[in-house]
């Protein structure tokens, strides 16, 4: 589920195209936030921090930040990835709650450099989300880049974080892990090897596409031109609606991708199911500190007809302290629910045991 490319010299610009893969609309919405905001890691409280940059983020239910890009031109992606470990958190180390782990890094950074210097030096944990209700729990890892053409990706093994970081690694997607990835596209005709370019929605498959289409691109003349080649590649790399697939119920389908610009910090989002193309230029946008937080609405307003469309920087409107209060009472519980894991994962055995496993005749 999803793919992330960058684009790190098109003529001059930085370019960043991700598509969102998922079994269900996660309702998507884009919300500016500023500068200034204190927050705190969802996790064991103990890391607290004022967000130094104001960010543009596409959220899940308008709870968890997936995507997004902060004043600097630094951006992060949030993707899918089962070989994720995280270990059992110390109650004593550096943590990040999966709810708050990318917002941290666009409020704090504005390098990729110092974003891999303060992973490495913390050793942050990540505290996951868990679903007491037995339904899939997140195993993610994370992408970043910045205005410079820099890049990591940031996976955990063992509960600790591994951190790929080059210039080069430009195309990042889902299993298996990033390092097998590295070997598996060297056998690609024109990556190093002799087999032909795949053409399946495999995770594999999408990284070798992505990574031969964004090495064969020819320089742009306007910034149109570049992200209207990185919307071609990363569509190329979209995955179908389709039925489920054997052993695999919950088939992800591409949801919406986005195209970044982290040059010139634009922030262009296209829906499969509203398919409007809006973007949001950052530097039309208010990230003082005092400003409110601010939504763009996608779900009501991105209609084919009549909906909103283009430039949009200046269409976020305030969601009102009824919703955001709404909005902080929903992520607390998520995060609530991440630090008693452990507690309904014995509720769990308890009832199972009292209630037996065996299905009905």
């Amino acid at each position: 589920m999803c793919t992330r490319v960058v684009w790190p010299d098109a003529n001059g610009s930085v370019i960043v195209g991700r598509n969102m893969d998922f079994h269900m609309d996660l309702l998507t919405n884009l919300w500016k936030m500023p500068r200034g905001m204190k927050r705190t890691d969802g996790a064991n409280g103990t890391l607290t921090w004022t967000s130094k940059y104001g960010s543009i983020i596409a959220t899940a239910f308008d709870l968890i930040a997936t995507d997004g890009m902060n004043e600097e031109g630094f951006a992060g992606h949030i993707l899918w990835l089962v070989e994720s470990d995280y270990g059992k958190p110390d109650a004593n180390a550096t943590q990040l709650s999966q709810a708050v782990w990318l917002q941290y890094y666009l409020d704090n950074f504005a390098t990729v450099a110092e974003a891999v210097e303060w992973t490495k030096s913390s050793q942050v944990e990540i505290a996951q989300l868990f679903d007491p209700t037995g339904h899939l729990v997140p195993t993610l890892h994370l992408a970043i880049n910045d205005a410079t053409g820099d890049s990591a990706i940031i996976e955990y093994v063992e509960g600790k974080p591994k951190v790929y970081h080059s210039r080069d690694y430009q195309v990042m997607t889902n299993s298996p892990t990033f390092d097998k990835q590295l070997e598996l596209v060297k056998q690609v005709e024109g990556l190093g090897g002799d087999k032909p370019l795949p053409g399946s929605t495999l995770a594999s498959d999408r990284f070798a596409r992505a990574s031969y289409y964004v090495a064969h691109q020819v320089q742009p003349k306007t910034q149109i031109d570049a992200m209207s080649a990185m919307f071609s590649i990363i569509r190329n790399a979209a995955q179908p609606f389709r039925t489920p697939e054997p052993g695999k119920p919950d088939a992800s389908q591409t949801i919406w991708q986005v195209v970044l610009d982290l040059t010139n910090k634009r922030y262009a989002f296209e829906s499969t199911t509203r398919p409007n193309i809006v973007w949001v230029d950052l530097d039309k946008v208010s990230f003082n500190e005092g400003t409110k937080v601010l939504k763009l609405d996608l779900v009501g307003r991105l209609a084919l007809e009549g909906g909103v469309t283009g430039d949009a920087s200046h269409k976020f409107t305030d969601p009102g302290e009824l919703t955001e209060d709404l909005l902080a009472v929903g992520l607390d519980a998520l995060e609530l629910v991440a630090r008693k894991q452990d507690e309904f994962a014995k509720v769990k055995k308890a009832v199972q045991e009292l209630v037996g496993t065996h299905t009905p005749a």
